[in-house]
């Protein structure tokens, strides 16, 4: 179902977001302040001893600063309790007391033809149960006590066994009164024009429930047992329940477990994840026999900020190590990034546990090798350097590597990571200079040469848009004499608005993004608003929300805002290349900021905390802490301010190279 911003906003109003949280959790007595509407307590979705998870009433508004939780009150019911979106705003419109409004027919047909597909899928996988411990299924049982499983593993994990023929889980399920249509649309069946009758898609295979992050059964991934096949393991196709490169097997029980168990580690295999929880290691999740995907990396990042990379240990995983490491460069950010474990060669992680206990294992993920370990080992292991010629190619590598990091604080630490390690590496010495080249801002000598556009870090620099300082947005220069938000806000709420359909691949992790201007906040919620199920909306009737919303006026302020800032790629004429590469750089940007401010405001608390405990030592060590913090602050306000050409682009637009 559909519903109005305006609806939204009422529901939220009429509900404090404490009251939402506070059936869940125990608000922590001396950091919360329940007169301001400010709220502590140890965060619901990881475990820990001491309170990091803050939600503000005012805001309407949640964030743990261990895991990076955040949300609204819509989003924490949907994650923590696992309702669906038009769930979660009929359960806060009752405790609002607030009359849900009339349903569209369209939004509410699709939504109960999603929900009679995942009560199918739910039929499928209780009868693939039932075969397993039926007489038909005693070669599979035998196949999952050779490879160990207990009983209990297997329940838990609800493994199945479907039927070597071509109809058994069709006839069943016609039995129940499944129509033909809604069977293929779930991908249960092998059918199509040059298909004469439909046939099971799972034939003589041990199944493996595959779930969604509310644990709901939405596709199937199957172990083949007889020899020959074609296809070992076989998953279920794409579907209106399933996007494969969007989906990790165990993802919502390794979410539960994160907080107890400590780190989130990414193997191989189905059989892998399930051998691994049997050994009592509860947080391994598995792409679905693909490589590792850009959204299944998003989604661990969102409850973790350093997920382990577990490969076997032959040629094959250490090839497959590399193209992960590849993909996760260009999206490693501030707190945010992979480390990576190589198995013993010939050995996966369920051989390493029955073999040798968890222990092993353990070790193996404790020792995990940073990202950028990984990428130096990659290119400079094996191979000779006595050229000059050899130590420019080796260097030239590491430049063209680096230089695929979108965010630039992290791409500038490794640059310089990797011009430490060839100082070391080549015996301190670049070209008889006897040791390191002065820099400045960041960037070597080596590292700054070259006529076609390398990076250069210095207070000249010539680059791409990388978001608006907060001191630059207070400039009357931008502000004139209007009170605007600031011009970071803007930018990003504003390239937004004009290219709707960023939203659409990025929605989970765009959805928590909070702002500080109060017309700023409710544009973006319009837009998350209209956005919500999954379709981006048309320019036409997005004006038309935002007129009846009041808010025409405003956008036009905040379209001349960026307009007299020169930031050419929010505006609707750039094309969406350029405005969403210049997007994700300011993104980055606002999330540190904010991320410092808050951590800003901790400090400022604690060392209230101490001054009153008259603790000298902790004091001391809180203030060199906030000065760090004020410092970075500082840095950030005036990094995009001293960059020439501020907010100029190529110029290109919509529909031209």
């Amino acid at each position: 179902m559909r519903f109005s911003p305006s609806f939204l906003d009422e529901v939220r109003d009429r509900v404090p977001i404490s009251n939402v949280i506070g059936r869940h959790v125990t608000w922590d007595r001396k950091k919360t302040n329940a007169a301001r509407g400010d709220y502590w307590a140890c965060c619901p979705f990881h475990g820990e001893k001491t309170p990091s998870f803050h939600c503000e009433d005012r805001k309407g508004r949640y964030h743990c600063f261990g895991c990076g939780v955040t949300g609204d009150h819509f989003r924490f019911m949907t994650e923590f309790e696992s309702l669906s979106f038009p769930e979660a705003v009929e359960r806060l419109a009752e405790m609002g007391g607030v009359a849900m409004p009339a349903p569209d027919p369209e939004a509410a047909k699709r939504q109960r033809q999603r929900a009679t597909l995942e009560d199918v899928m739910e039929m499928a996988a209780q009868f693939f149960e039932d075969q397993l411990q039926s007489a038909t299924g005693a070669k599979a049982r035998a196949y999952l006590r050779d490879r160990g499983l207990s009983g209990k593993t297997i329940a838990a994990f609800r493994l199945g066994y479907s039927p070597d023929s071509r109809n058994a889980l069709k006839e069943h399920l016609a039995g129940k009164g499944v129509d033909k249509g809604q069977i293929e649309a779930c991908g249960l069946v092998v059918h199509g024009p040059d298909i004469a009758v439909s046939y099971d898609r799972f034939r003589d295979r041990i199944m493996f429930p595959i779930l969604s992050s509310r644990e709901r059964v939405i596709a199937f991934g199957g172990r083949a047992l007889s020899p020959g096949v074609p296809a070992k393991y076989l998953n279920s196709n794409e579907t209106e329940l399933f996007h494969k490169s969007n989906v990790l097997f165990n993802y919502a029980r390794a979410r539960r477990s994160l907080g107890t168990s400590g780190t989130l580690i990414a193997v191989e295999g189905y059989m892998d994840v399930i051998a691994l929880h049997q050994a009592g290691i509860e947080t391994a999740v598995a792409p679905l026999g693909t490589a590792l995907t850009e959204n299944q990396l998003k989604l661990m990042w969102r409850i973790t900020p350093s997920p382990v990379l577990c490969f076997d240990g032959d040629e094959a995983g250490q090839r497959a190590a590399s193209r992960a490491a590849d993909l996760a460069l260009p999206l490693i950010g501030p707190g945010r990034t992979v480390r990576f474990a190589l198995l013993p060669e010939g050995k996966d992680p369920d051989d390493l546990v029955r073999a040798e206990g968890r222990g092993a294992f353990d070790g193996l993920v404790e020792a995990a090798r940073p990202l950028a370990d990984t990428l130096w080992a990659r290119e400079a292991g094996g191979g000779v350097y006595e050229t000059p010629e050899a130590r420019a190619e080796l260097e030239a590598r590491l430049r063209q590597i680096t230089g695929s990091i979108a965010d630039e604080d992290v791409r500038r630490h490794y640059q310089q990571n990797m011009r430490d390690r060839l100082n070391a590496f080549f015996g301190g010495s670049r070209g008889g200079s006897g040791g390191r080249q002065p820099r400045r801002g960041g960037g070597g000598r080596d590292f700054r040469r070259g006529e076609g556009g390398e990076p250069r870090f210095d207070r000249n620099q010539q680059g791409r848009f990388v978001g608006a300082s907060e001191k630059l947005a207070r400039s009357t220069l931008v502000r004139g004499t209007a009170e605007l938000p600031s011009l970071r806000e803007t930018v990003l709420v504003m390239t937004v608005f004009n290219h709707p359909s960023m939203l659409i691949a990025d929605f989970d992790e765009l959805a928590p993004l909070e702002f500080d201007d109060k017309v700023i906040t409710r544009i973006w919620r319009i837009l998350l608003d209209m956005t919500a199920e999954g379709q981006a909306p048309e320019r036409e009737r997005l004006m038309e929300t935002i007129i009846e919303a009041g808010l025409e006026d405003q956008i036009g302020r905040l379209s001349a805002q960026i307009r007299n800032a020169r930031v050419w790629t929010a505006t609707e004429e750039a094309a969406l290349e350029d405005a969403r590469e210049a997007f994700r750089q300011a993104l980055a940007l606002h999330l540190r900021t904010r991320a410092l401010k808050w951590q800003k405001v901790e400090l400022e608390r604690d060392i209230a905390e101490a001054t009153e405990g008259d603790d000298g030592e902790a004091i001391t060590a809180l203030l060199r802490a906030l000065s760090e913090v004020q410092m970075e602050l500082s840095r950030l306000e005036n990094q995009e301010a001293i960059i020439d050409g501020f907010g100029v682009l190529s110029g290109r637009v919509r529909g031209r190279k």
